[in-house]
């Protein structure tokens, strides 16, 4: 592996083929929950995919047997206490957002297990997304006491439909990998034995394919997500705003204690 790749911590990569690099969040003792170097780290990795010339086509999967469990208590907590902690990570943030739609490679994501948080950001823009059948895709934000930011205002109406969009971020259900992919949120869903056989077999189908042809049309398609950038960047601020606020301790306190969030039911809003 080339030294531009050397010095991302939580993050490992091989080449399942010459011309497909994938990217595999690499703490499985959390179920790759993303601390702060992860969350660095994956809003970084997508520009050095892009000017590395070797590359075709990236993946992204989780080590073990999660995608990513959302994100680590440690940095919740700190965004939530720290104003400088919680305008870094707003910024990476957008930036995961926005390097995963502006990378001119493709990228396809393996998702299996839970996949939440920041992993789930980039699973879910990801060109072609690939769920195991039984994979829990989950938008946790409103039980965190946070509005859905991240990705979910830029993409989820877009793919399985407004309806669809405000049941599942509104309320926080768990969505399977095979429902997923019958409401249009994922391009596909395998059974859990077969998912990285699959995504190594789309990623080399991309890498052979078109370089020029693949990459404009990406580009092209992903003007409807910039069209939706100011609603995402709406979304993105609310949540931020929302880490200042009673909700988001009590939603982190009882996730922490497991147990069910009291809110206050009386905002004036």
């Amino acid at each position: 592996m080339t030294d531009r790749y050397a010095a991302f911590e939580t993050l490992a990569f091989d080449r399942p083929h010459p011309r497909v690099l994938r990217v595999t969040m690499n703490r499985p003792e959390r179920l790759n929950a993303a601390n702060a170097t992860m969350h660095r780290e994956l809003a970084e990795v997508w520009r050095v995919i892009d000017e590395d010339h070797s590359v075709n086509c990236a993946i992204l999967t989780g080590a073990g047997k999660a995608f990513s469990a959302g994100g680590d208590f440690e940095m919740i907590e700190e965004i939530i206490d720290n104003y400088e902690t919680r305008i870094k990570v707003w910024k990476e943030a957008r930036d995961i957002v926005y390097n995963v739609i502006n990378c001119s490679k493709p990228i396809v994501s393996a998702m299996r297990g839970p996949a939440v948080g920041a992993g789930l950001v980039a699973g879910i823009l990801s060109d072609v997304s690939i769920a195991a059948e039984n994979a829990r895709i989950i938008d946790g934000h409103t039980r965190l006491g946070v509005a859905a930011g991240d990705h979910a205002c830029i993409v989820w109406p877009l793919l399985c439909g407004m309806a669809k969009a405000k049941y599942y971020l509104l309320l926080c259900d768990s969505v399977s990998g095979a429902e997923a992919e019958r409401i249009g949120l994922v391009s596909l869903a395998v059974p859990d034995a077969e998912l990285d056989a699959k995504a190594v077999e789309v990623a080399t189908r991309l890498a052979e394919g078109a370089p020029s042809a693949i990459r404009f049309t990406k580009y092209a398609l992903n003007n409807w997500y910039r069209m939706a950038g100011p609603s995402f960047d709406a979304s993105l601020a609310l949540e931020f705003l929302g880490f200042t606020g009673p909700e988001a301790k009590e939603g982190l306190g009882s996730h922490k204690e497991k147990r069910r969030p009291n809110f206050n039911p009386d905002v004036p809003l």
